[in-house]
């Protein structure tokens, strides 16, 4: 299951954890993605809290927590190549794993047709 926040941000749920990255849209709007900023391991989130930054060759973003949890593991990839952001912005460019606090959370984010609605 993939879930989407009016922030441009997926989770997609893996058991008791949610995987979590920046949407194609967000890509799109943002250009060449040169650096990333993720989460410390451990850090507690709340839904909505900023849980790292994106940085384009246009602009930088926030990166809103889509639900809250514990961030259990950061895409190191990114470190080295944050392209990954752009090419693969559903897959290989995943930004962090968080242990879901509160899966209730998923409710209120949309599903991919009304995520494709809200975006067009």
């Amino acid at each position: 299951m993939i879930r989407f926040s009016d922030e441009h941000v997926w989770v997609r749920v893996e058991g008791d954890t949610g995987v979590v990255g920046i949407t194609v849209h967000a890509q799109d709007t943002l250009g060449d993605i040169v650096f990333v900023e993720l989460p410390a391991l451990g850090k507690t989130l709340a839904a909505k809290d900023v849980a790292g930054v994106v940085e384009s060759v246009k602009a930088a973003a926030d990166v809103y927590a889509p639900v809250s949890g514990t961030v259990s593991e950061v895409n190191e990839a990114l470190r080295a190549d944050p392209s990954l952001a752009n090419s693969a912005p559903l897959g290989e460019g995943w930004l962090y794993k968080v242990k879901l606090a509160a899966p209730a959370e998923l409710d209120a984010l949309m599903d991919e047709e009304a995520y494709a609605r809200f975006s067009a």
